[in-house]
């Protein structure tokens, strides 16, 4: 049953939403898996209704807007390589947690600006306890999609719902998931959403094309017995030079499926737009997911897309 129908029937680049509603249709054509295959990524622009986009904003906007930073005053900077992590992150592995930016608090540790302009991100169990999320999760077309790229039971183990504020939405660095998530086979798959339109002004993706064919740099394990984290090298290779990254502007509506070993970062946002965007992490059931992953849900099981 199709949820959602845009303007048309067409979701773009070829999609058809209707095919999308039939679990027996390909959505994506053989050309696209291709161009997925060989640049570890594909992106699909505007291809959801604005109905659909919306929703997910309000419900997110409401999440923010009942911010307690007396209660969670957790910041969220990739700049000390993961090694600041406390406790209010790894329990949002199962609950939904806000992340400030590094540089909302002032010396009094006091909101410098609003929470809708202070926040970096929320997560990671939105699909799980945030009924418009969950929603938004269950549209037909993600599943099809992962389908279409060899998943034969894909199941969501994160959401992140990131803000990117304007003026001081902190830069990513250069990264790939499998650091994070780690699974035997490596078998994670991102799927990226623009909320609003992504540019180079506030803070877009940007890739290397063809890089997932590289080797994982690092790893990311945690030491459950003393709660400590740590990242480990696994290669030397050094990350894209500026030359061999590309940057994935793209309009709010459109998604984008990346590799788990493709390298990927986005910018600090210096303008005075935000960059709204909900990333979903999948693996494939069956596949082992490591005991030193930060991210274990052991309450709330599998949600299968």
């Amino acid at each position: 049953m199709c949820l959602l129908t845009p303007p048309g029937g067409v979701l773009g680049r070829g999609l058809s939403w209707a095919a999308a509603c039939d679990h027996n249709a390909p959505v994506l054509t053989e050309p696209q898996i291709r161009e997925h295959q060989e640049r570890g990524y594909l992106v699909l622009p505007g291809v959801l209704p604005r109905p659909a986009v919306d929703a997910l904003v309000r419900a997110a906007l409401a999440i923010v807007d009942g911010f307690d930073l007396a209660a969670h005053r957790s910041v969220f900077s990739a700049k000390d390589g993961d090694t600041g992590r406390d406790d209010a992150f790894f329990a949002s592995a199962e609950a939904v947690r806000c992340f400030l930016e590094e540089d909302a608090l002032d010396a009094a540790g006091e909101l410098r600006c609003p929470p809708r302009l202070a926040i970096n991100k929320i997560g990671h169990a939105l699909h799980d306890l945030v009924p418009e999320l969950r929603a938004f999760c269950r549209l037909p077309l993600f599943g099809e999609l992962l389908r279409d790229l060899g998943y034969r039971a894909p199941v969501l183990w994160q959401t992140m719902y990131i803000l990117k504020p304007p003026r001081i939405g902190g830069e990513v660095r250069w990264h790939q998931d499998a650091t994070y998530l780690a699974t035997d086979p490596s078998c994670v798959t991102g799927l990226w959403v623009a909320l609003e339109d992504a540019h180079r002004g506030n803070g877009c993706l940007w890739v290397q094309p063809g890089g997932h064919r590289g080797p994982l740099r690092e790893r990311w394990e945690i030491d459950w017995s003393t709660r400590r984290s740590s990242m480990r090298k696994l290669d030397d290779a050094p990350w894209p030079s500026n030359d061999e990254a590309v940057p994935l502007e793209v309009p709010a509506g459109s998604v984008v499926l990346f590799h788990d070993h493709l390298p990927h970062w986005s910018g600090h946002n210096h303008s005075e737009a935000s960059r709204h965007a909900f990333t979903m992490h999948v693996a494939e059931r069956g596949a082992a997911w490591r005991a030193s992953n930060w991210l274990q849900r052991p309450r709330l099981g599998d949600f299968q897309l």
